[in-house]
Order: structure tokens, then sequence, then C-alpha cells
């Protein structure tokens, strides 16, 4: 066994062993490996995990950026990972490296879930880009950027995509970033900072996209998903909110994700004569907490509005929202109706095995905005603009050749097979971002390419996002995204979702910012 190697298998197995044997595999290790030098080696903390990623120093995590099939020890993840190191592996000639920023070393089963399908998503575009392009160049090289599960080695992480930027890997873009969190938020401000280009997958609040008062506070962002404030917008032009009949329930202090929310139902609500209602989650809004505690009161708040008032707007992170769901389950005022509003937190909720699904049948309606559903274009009468039928079948199908068997020749393009990439789900809308996010990538990469060049520059990139709108738009299989000149997507569809009570993701209507779906230019205006 190579001493480095032994080095990692003694840090993870040595606590098993009684220390005599300790001492002996020291001694035994330190002769085979060349006698004092060995033994320095081996007694030396040898924190590395795999090629590219380490465990800091006072951290249990394995973070960096890994370019091989290693799984950051997450068995769900495996099967995807190592269909992109074979893909990787299967590049010839000219390619360009992308990393995916995601917390791959999640523990919350919700997080780890988003991150398996925001996996699978940017594998299937990259499969794509690559196979069914009519050979456009440059090839796509995906890696995988782990800032550790809440993010807190972001520094650590986007020092060393910096480096693959600067050097022979030829790293031009990183996508992912799919929590609107306040380490999230610090990374996309450091990379953008070093001249890196960032496409977020569903990161949703204000604080968290350029253009907000004219500003463009990250120069390199690109997004697929709508604001806060254009889901709230087109929330509201589908449910008709009326200030006067309806309440507003809030995470305070709240992160970049719910304040901006709760700052876009506020304006909604001008004029209601409610105050809103807070209730204090714990700093890891994943955890529980006593905020049940809170919801208890607060139904008692809601049952104590007048009759005509029937819609509460929710601003908060799942695990409150299914907690305040439950707490509705059982308010007191069971004859009357209410339909809670929220994010696209809600689209958590199908798979919360905690969730109370009979709350949902006490004269409950729960329907959130999601950033994709599998079944807004495959309606029988989808709208003539704003995405269509053939670009979410074309990931649909993608989808399911990547889940044949193993048979030779099955669920292969070119002799090469997609999958398998483990089980795969559309319906919380976390793969299907993904995807669009990684498209979006891979095709400005290539419009930025320069005549005559292996490969555009980082600035290329850069200067590229602008740019991808009207003809020039990405065709996604979650709607059109048609950038402005902030690189937010103008009048994105935004599919609304109802949860049921057998605990499925319905899906409701198309709904859009501007109240209509864009022209089919698809140009933003001016302002």
């Amino acid at each position: 066994m190579p001493v480095r190697g032994l080095g990692v298998w003694l840090r993870e197995h040595v606590w098993e062993i009684p220390l005599r044997r300790y001492v002996a595999l020291l001694v035994g290790a330190g002769v085979v490996a060349g006698g004092v030098l060995g033994i320095r080696v081996l007694l030396h903390d040898d924190r590395s995990c795999a090629p590219g990623v380490t465990m800091p120093e006072g951290s249990d995590e394995c973070v960096g950026v890994s370019t091989t099939d290693y799984a950051f020890g997450r068995d769900r993840l495996r099967d995807t990972v190592r269909a992109i190191d074979r893909e990787n592996r299967s590049i010839k000639g000219d390619y360009v490296t992308v990393a995916l920023f995601e917390p791959f070393t999640a523990t919350d089963a919700d997080n780890l879930n988003d991150t398996l399908h925001e996996l699978q998503g940017a594998y299937l575009a990259q499969y794509q880009a690559n196979h069914d392009s009519n050979g456009e160049s440059p090839a796509i090289r995906l890696v995988l950027a782990n800032p550790g599960a809440t993010g807190e080695h972001w520094k650590h992480t986007v020092e060393q995509l910096e480096r693959m930027a600067d050097g022979p890997q030829r790293l031009r873009a990183v996508t992912g970033i799919g929590l609107s969190t306040a380490n999230n938020k610090l990374a996309v401000e450091e990379l953008t900072r070093r001249g890196i280009p960032v496409v977020g997958t569903s990161i949703t609040a204000d604080n968290l996209a350029n253009g907000q008062n004219g500003k463009d506070p990250y120069p390199g962002l690109a997004r697929v998903s709508p604001t806060n404030t254009d889901e709230a917008r087109a929330l509201t032009s589908f449910a008709k909110v009326k200030a006067g009949e309806a309440v507003l329930v809030y995470d305070k202090p709240g992160d970049p994700y719910t304040t901006t929310l709760q700052e876009s139902f506020e304006k909604l609500l001008k004029g209601s004569p409610y105050q809103p209602w807070a209730f204090t989650p714990p700093d890891d809004r994943s955890q529980e907490g006593s905020t049940a505690n809170d919801f208890r009161q607060i139904t008692h708040l809601v049952c104590d509005t007048a009759e005509e008032t029937d819609t509460i707007l929710f601003a908060g992170r799942h695990t409150q929202l299914r907690q305040f769901i439950n707490a509705l389950g059982e308010r007191g005022c069971q004859d009357r109706a209410f339909t809670l509003l929220t994010g696209d937190e809600g689209s958590y909720l199908t798979g919360d095995k905690d969730l109370d699904r009979d709350a949902l049948k006490h004269r409950l309606s729960v329907r959130y905005t999601a950033l994709a559903h599998p079944d807004a274009w495959l309606t029988k009468n989808p709208p003539a603009t704003g995405g269509s039928a053939e670009d979410a079948r074309r990931l649909a199908d993608l989808v399911r050749a990547a889940q044949e068997p193993e048979a030779e020749g099955s669920g292969a393009r070119g002799g090469q097979r997609v999958g398998p990439i483990g089980e795969a789900t559309l319906e919380d809308g976390q793969l299907i971002t993904a995807y669009d996010a990684m498209t979006l990538t891979y095709q400005g990469i290539r419009e930025a390419k320069p005549d005559g060049k292996d490969v555009p520059t980082l600035a290329d990139v850069h200067d590229q996002w602008e740019l991808m709108t009207g003809s020039q738009r990405v065709n996604g299989a979650s709607g059109w995204i048609c950038l402005d000149k902030h690189g937010n997507p103008y009048d994105k569809a935004v599919p609304i979702v109802e949860v049921t009570s057998e605990g499925r993701a319905r899906f409701v209507t198309l709904a859009w910012p501007e109240g209509r779906p864009p022209g089919k230019e698809c140009l933003p205006p001016a302002s």
C-alpha cells in the first residue's frame, strides 16, 4: 500500500486498533516505506481525501474540487459521479472545465436530495453538449466543487477554482450555487470578483442577483431562476391576492432567501389591516428547534382574523413551512378555508416524511412557485411562447436513457452509455433547473469562443451572458431563458404547484412575472 494511502487508512480505522497494535503497525509500515522517512510520513496527519480534496484543519469534512470519481462519501451520488468521470475520461481534443458548486457532504436529507438531482441534471447537460451537439467544440469537462455541508469552506474552494482557471485545466465557469445562503452569497461575490463567470441554478434571493437598484455587485453572474420578487409577482398575478384578505408569516431575522421573499410579499400587502407575524427558527434552518411553539400561537391569530381573510403568505424555509402546515391542520377554526402561498422551498414538502398530509384535508390548500415542473409544458394547451413541449421532452428522453438497464448498447448515444445515474426524479424541479443552467453555461462558452482559438477566455464568457436573449436565448426544459443585461431571466415561466394530501406535487398552471408570457422575440425592455 502506498505510504499516503496507508496514512488515510490509518486515520479512518486506527481508533478500532489497540494502542500496542497501532505502534507495531507504524513501525512495520516505516520499515516497508524506507525506515525513518516512512515513519515521519505516517506520523504526519495526512488530510488528503482524494485528488484535489482535503480535510481542513479542525474539520471532519472533505472539501475542495474533485476531478475523479470520488463521491465525497455519499453512496447516493456514486452512480452519477462515476458517469461524469467516465464522460470526462472519454474527451478527446479541445475542452474546457466547468465546476458544479454544491454541498456534496450535506447531511440533511433534503439538501442531499437537492445535490443529487442537481448533479444528475448538470451531468445530463454535459452529456448532451458532448454527444448531441453535432461535434461543436470545445468539449465540456465537469468537476465537483464542494464548499462543505453549510458552505463554511467556500473560501478554500474558491481559491482552488481560481488556480484551475489560471492553469491548464481551463476552468471557464462555475454553475450550481443552489441555495440562497449567506455563505453562498460570499462565494458568488468572490468568484465574480476574481473574474470567474457563475451560472446560478436555483438561487432566487434578490440580493444574490444583479440589477437591483441599477447595480451589478456580481459581474459575470447569470441565473436561470426568477428572483423572489418575480416569483411573488407571478404568484399574486395568478392568485389575485388582496391586501385586506391576506396575512404574512415570516422568518425573523431571516436569511437571503426568506428576507427577500418577505420584502416581496410585504409590497403586495401594503395597506393590510394586519401586521405580519414573525417566527424565530434555529440558525441552522434544517433543524426543528422550538419553532413549532411559535406556529401553534400563530394559528390562533390566523383564526382571529376577519372571515374574508383566506390567504396566508409564508416567507420561510422548508422545515419551518412543514411545521406551520402541521400546526394549521390542528387550528381551531376548521370551518374556515385557507390557502397558503409560498416560494420554491415548497418543493421539499413532497419528500418530507414528517409532513402531516391529513392537514391538507382540513380545508387547507398549499401552493408554491416551483422553479420547474415536468408537466408544465406537457399539458394539452401550453402557451405558444415562453417554452415548449419539445424542449421538455428532450430532457425527459435523456433521463429515460440514463435509467435503462445495462444491456449492451442500451441507453447509448454515439456508442457511449448515458447512465446509470441512480434513481432520478423531475418532480421537485431541481434536476430540470440544473440541466438548464449547464445548458446555458456550455452554450455561452461555445458562443464566446473566438475564431481561430481553441477556447474562450474568462472575459469572453463573462461578456456573453447579456447577448443570450432574443433568438440567442436558451430553450430550457423549464422554459425560455432570455437574459437581460444584468444576467437575469426575463419573464421566466413560473409553475404554480399544489401539494396534495397524497404527497404529490400537482401542477396547477404557469404564471408569469409580467402577467403574461413573453412575446416571440423575447427581448427584455430597456428598464
